[in-house]
């Protein structure tokens, strides 16, 4: 296999040279109950009404496009076309039109992915989820991967972020409620739960990306600016300053002060008597400390 075919497209995948024919033909028929789909399939969701119309279609003028299976020890597996595999099922035929080539597993990943690409068939979540399948189970860095598949590394870049948002605005992005543009957007700001609350505004209002992108500054800009210097804690007394502030009180009265606090800082202050003459005194003291809040003349 040419490494270098492998940005210039799936057609340049397939070549004479690399295709096993049967007979003079290079398309077989294959059963399709030979056929297995590919477990390294990027795509994972399937519409069923759009399964349908290409099974109609189907029936009335058949597969134009043959499917690209390798052989396997218990048949065939899919290589590309499992779209066209499964309404050819919901269409009954018995066989299909393929042609069969040799891939490895690696191989297999990239030429699915790449063909998906290629007809749009790829939600941005199934490509993102593909390029980090191939970059962990291969070792690949993204410029590796940016060169095997013909997509920028920026682009792929750009596919992995996605897979930082919450859930719910992936699950959104596959079932395209909201596209590329919304999602990038979203991504400017920093936190998950703020992510969320715009993806939720933008269904319920319909916003165009222009009109996320603004608020995603706003919402960025906001948590800026929520982020208050620590204040400096209130100095706490401790237990010597109880004493003179007691002590204090108790020459000032001239009685035993009462004083309790608790760890929050609560507490009280009492000023016991033992008989009218002292509450007297103590009354003829507080007089004396009031302050005069008349208004003056």
């Amino acid at each position: 296999m040419k490494r270098n075919a492998l940005g210039r497209g799936l057609d340049s995948l397939i070549n004479m040279d690399d295709i096993q024919t049967g007979g003079s033909s290079a398309i077989n028929e294959i059963p399709v109950d030979q056929i297995s789909p590919n477990p390294e399939q990027p795509r994972t969701n399937f519409d069923t009404d759009s399964l349908e119309e290409l099974a109609s279609s189907i029936r009335e003028l058949g597969i134009i496009q043959p499917l690209t299976l390798r052989s396997t020890d218990s048949g065939y597996q899919i290589i590309s076309g499992e779209r066209r595999f499964r309404a050819a099922k919901l269409a009954g035929l018995s066989t299909v039109p393929a042609y069969i080539r040799t891939a490895n597993d690696s191989e297999l990943t990239e030429m699915a992915l790449i063909e998906n690409i290629q007809r749009e068939d790829l939600n941005a979540i199934e490509i993102a989820l593909t390029f980090k399948k191939l970059i962990d189970q291969y070792n690949l860095t993204q410029e590796r991967l940016s060169e095997r598949i013909g997509k920028k590394r920026a682009t792929i870049a750009n596919f992995l972020r996605l897979l930082r948002l919450p859930a719910e605005v992936q699950i959104g992005l596959r079932d395209h409620k909201v596209d590329m543009g919304h999602a990038r957007a979203l991504l400017t700001i920093e936190k998950a739960s703020l992510q969320l609350k715009l993806y939720n505004e933008t269904l319920k209002k319909g916003l165009s990306v222009r009109q996320v992108e603004e608020l995603a500054k706003q919402y960025q800009s906001r948590e800026q600016g929520d982020e208050k210097p620590e204040q400096p804690a209130h100095k706490r007394l401790n237990n010597n300053d109880y004493d003179i502030l007691k002590k204090h009180l108790s020459k000032t009265f001239n009685t035993h002060v009462g004083f309790s606090c608790n760890a929050s800082g609560k507490g009280k202050i009492t000023f016991p008597f033992n008989n009218e003459a002292e509450l007297e005194q103590l009354i003829t003291i507080f007089d004396k400390l009031k302050i005069d809040d008349s208004p003056k003349a």
